[in-house]
C-alpha cells in the first residue's frame, strides 16, 4: 500500500480524526476534525474561521493527527500524520463541501458559508499500524516529499548472538539466522525491550533516512 492509498484509507474508512495543534505559549491542544479528501499533493480539511483551531494552524503552519478504525483494541488500525499546512481558496472549499454533503447540513446558507476555510497537509509523514494482523504490520511513509527521517531500533556489530531479545520480543521480529541479529521495522511495536535486555548495549535506537 502506497502513501495514497494510506491518505485514502484515512479520509474513506475513518474520516473522522484527532488533530494536535501547539498555541502561542507551545502547549499542545487537540481537537476532532473531518478530514474530507485526499491526492499526491495530501490531506484536505475545513474549519472555520473563528475557531483558535483556524488561528493555530495559520500562524504555526503545522499539524499532527490519528485516526483509528476498529471495534477493539486488538482489530483495530490506525494511521497517523504529520506534516506542514496551508490554506487554500474558495475552488477548493467548495470541492469539499461537494464531497462532504453533510456539511450542508452544518452550514446551510451561502453566507454561513463564507465563515470556512480549507486547508491542505502537504510534506508531510506517516504511521500506518494495524493490530489486527499477526504480526502487528507497521509501515512509514511519505507524501509530496522524497524521503524522510523515521525512528527505529537496529542492532549493531556488538551483537554476540546471545539471543537475549529473542524471547523478549513481544512480536518475535527479530531475525537470528546470523550475526548481527536484524529487527524486522515493519513488525516492530517499539517498546524498546530488546534494548533494555542487551548486555552488549547491541541494541540502539535510531532514525533512518528512507525514501518511500
Amino acid at each position: 500500500m502506497g502513501s495514497e492509498k494510506y491518505l485514502s484509507f484515512l479520509v474513506r474508512q475513518i474520516h473522522t480524526v484527532i488533530a494536535a495543534t501547539v498555541d502561542d505559549e507551545g502547549k499542545p491542544v487537540t481537537c476532532a476534525i473531518d478530514v474530507m479528501d485526499s491526492d499526491e499533493n495530501g490531506l484536505y480539511f475545513l474549519t472555520a474561521k473563528g475557531k483558535g483551531f483556524y488561528q493555530r494552524l495559520l500562524s504555526k503552519h503545522f499539524i499532527s493527527l490519528t485516526g483509528i478504525k476498529g471495534n477493539d483494541t486488538m482489530s483495530s488500525i490506525a494511521i497517523s500524520v504529520r506534516g506542514r499546512v496551508e490554506a487554500l481558496g474558495p475552488d477548493v472549499l467548495y470541492r469539499l463541501l461537494e464531497k462532504n454533503r453533510y456539511m450542508y447540513e452544518i452550514y446551510p446558507t451561502e453566507e454561513s458559508r463564507k465563515a470556512l476555510s480549507a486547508f491542505r497537509i502537504y510534506e508531510g509523514t506517516g504511521e500506518f499500524f494495524d493490530l489486527s494482523a499477526k504480526p502487528i504490520v507497521r509501515k512509514s511513509f511519505t507524501f509530496a516529499r522524497d524521503s524522510a527521517e523515521f525512528e527505529e531500533f537496529f542492532i549493531s556489530d556488538r551483537c554476540t548472538g546471545c539471543a537475549r531479545c529473542l524471547s523478549s520480543c513481544p512480536q518475535q521480529c527479530i531475525e537470528h539466522a546470523s550475526v548481527p541479529f536484524y529487527i524486522r521495522s515493519e513488525n516492530c511495536l517499539m517498546c524498546g525491550r530488546c534494548a533494555d535486555v542487551c548486555p552488549q548495549k547491541a541494541v540502539v535506537r535510531r532514525k533512518a533516512l528512507r525514501t518511500i
